[in-house]
């Protein structure tokens, strides 16, 4: 029987372990840069089926890169210069009528709060409630309190600018991606046995072809919920149709329970007082109820019809796992991510178990 050098095996032993998290600390360090880079080969895949369409058009690859690029640029580019003026203005007539509803004694929300709490709640001593929180504002200290807010400001102006430069980061890493998607195809092709070379390039061609088809219709819903939604606003006469547009418009880009909280948001902006009535928040209730119903049974089917179907259970597991682990752009991926392992599940996985 052969002993092995109890030495030689510890060290190799301290040596995987010390790898082992050299590589974890490395992840960790880098992993912004690799939420740029998987954010950016996320919009490539979105971008390749309408680059895919120009060329069948007989458009060389990168006059089709090119085109799409620029008609991307150009929308978004569209959508700030025409929404940002009236979001700016409309947010400023928003601050303008609080502030004189407080300034006219109008619109008390402490008197409100307290009228509403000792109807709600008549065992509770609210006097004592409200007595205790001034106690706790008077012991304060506002200095402290204001070098916090100082700080918070700078902060938050400062993670204003690092998103800015991100998404440039993204941006140019996009276009790069969406130029050379079949090129970096071929090279991780080419990593796989000639053997089985084929049945690969099968599959990563459907798994490509489902994560791109799933970004479109995920924008696709997002803008008819979005132009839906300030033509009916502007026609009821609810508060900042535009701004209540783009919060529509970005929360339907969130699976499964986006557009049910940005419908919730706008009816509850329905019903602040003095900018809207009940009757106007009830009607915008109402239609949001009917257009989720038809968004999940007529709309969704029809766009997603080419993109992997995900089982709702699927759905709010991959979505909350993809969340957790990278926020919002998590949640966004973690769908195509949960249909690209259905793919490898359903034509690898079954088929080999049943040869057995």
């Amino acid at each position: 029987m052969k002993f092995h050098n109890p030495f030689r095996v510890a060290f190799v032993a301290t040596l995987g372990v010390g790898l082992g998290l050299l590589l974890i600390g490395s992840v960790q360090t880098l992993s912004t840069i690799l939420l740029y880079v998987g954010t950016a080969l996320f919009l490539s895949l979105g971008l390749d089926p309408i680059v895919a369409w120009l060329e069948r058009r007989r458009l060389p690859r990168w006059a089709a890169v090119l085109v799409t690029v620029l008609a991307v640029l150009a929308m978004f580019a569209g959508i700030v210069l025409m929404v940002v003026p009236i979001i700016v203005g409309q947010i400023t007539q928003l601050v303008t009528t609080v502030q004189s509803l407080i300034e006219r004694g109008t619109w008390d929300p402490v008197t409100e709060l307290r009228e509403w709490m000792t109807t709600t709640f008549p065992l509770l001593e609210v006097d004592q409630v409200f007595l205790y929180i001034q106690e706790w504002v008077d012991s304060l200290d506002l200095s402290a309190v204001g070098s916090q807010v100082g700080g918070g400001l700078i902060a938050f102006a400062g993670s204003i600018l690092a998103g800015l430069a991100g998404a440039f980061i993204v941006l140019i890493l996009t276009i790069y991606f969406t130029a050379s998607t079949p090129s970096l195809k071929r090279a991780v092709y080419q990593l796989v046995p000639a053997s089985k070379r084929a049945r690969f390039i099968d599959l990563g061609e459907q798994i490509t072809d489902s994560v791109g088809f799933y970004v479109i219709g995920q924008l696709s819903l997002g803008v008819i919920n979005g132009v839906l939604s300030a033509i009916f606003l502007s026609i009821i006469g609810a508060p900042f149709p535009a701004v209540l547009a783009v919060i529509a418009f970005f929360f339907s880009l969130i699976p499964l329970v986006g557009t049910l909280t940005g419908s919730t948001i706008i009816v509850l902006t329905c019903l602040i007082p003095g900018l809207s009535t009940p009757t106007t928040a009830l009607i915008a209730a109402i239609y949001y109820l009917v257009y989720m119903q038809i968004e999940a049974y007529v709309i969704s089917p029809r766009i997603m019809s080419r993109a992997v179907s995900v089982p709702g259970a699927v759905v709010v597991i991959a979505a909350l796992a993809g969340g957790s682990l990278l926020g919002l752009l998590g949640a966004l991926i973690a769908i195509p991510v949960a249909a690209s392992i259905l793919i490898l599940y359903r034509q690898v996985v079954i088929p080999r178990q049943n040869e057995r």
